[in-house]
């Protein structure tokens, strides 16, 4: 039980909506949202970086949606236990170098561990064939014939 009479798994699901909330609505015009839901000492992780703090991740979102012409989030479903949740999305992006700046689709997880309030570890999970190397000319069809024979 917190202090005021809520669970853990009733804080954790206000805080993974809140998550939902924001990354539903995210805009590359404003970023800032995204302080509200991230500990100062956050530690973020995917297939291909590792970040830590704030500051660095603020700089990551940064360069990430300066990249693209347009990404949203749709977040299909969540589960929550202690101060854990797992959130199922969709990623759909434009960016001008990959598919010939065609829209691409990225099925991917996140798990989220809060602390104070705020997410303290985001690690994503997901196919960096299908975010990025499927979307290169001659390497993308190698890829997906490679995945086909598997």
């Amino acid at each position: 039980m917190l202090n005021s009479g809520v669970t853990m798994d009733e804080h954790t699901v206000e805080l993974t909506d809140k998550f939902v909330a924001i990354y539903q609505n995210l805009d590359k015009q404003d970023l800032s949202v995204l302080q509200d839901i991230y500990h100062y000492d956050i530690v973020f992780e995917d297939p291909a970086h590792r970040i830590e703090g704030w500051s660095q991740l603020s700089h990551y979102f940064t360069r990430l949606f300066d990249a693209v012409e347009y990404c949203r989030f749709d977040i299909s479903d969540h589960i929550c236990q202690g101060d854990t949740a797992y959130v199922q999305w969709i990623m759909t992006f434009k960016h001008s170098k990959l598919q010939s700046g065609n829209e691409r689709l990225v099925h991917g997880c996140s798990r989220l561990k809060f602390a104070d309030g705020k997410v303290i570890r985001h690690r994503d999970y997901f196919d960096m064939g299908e975010m990025i190397y499927e979307g290169i000319p001659v390497l993308g069809s190698i890829v997906r014939h490679l995945k086909a024979r598997l």
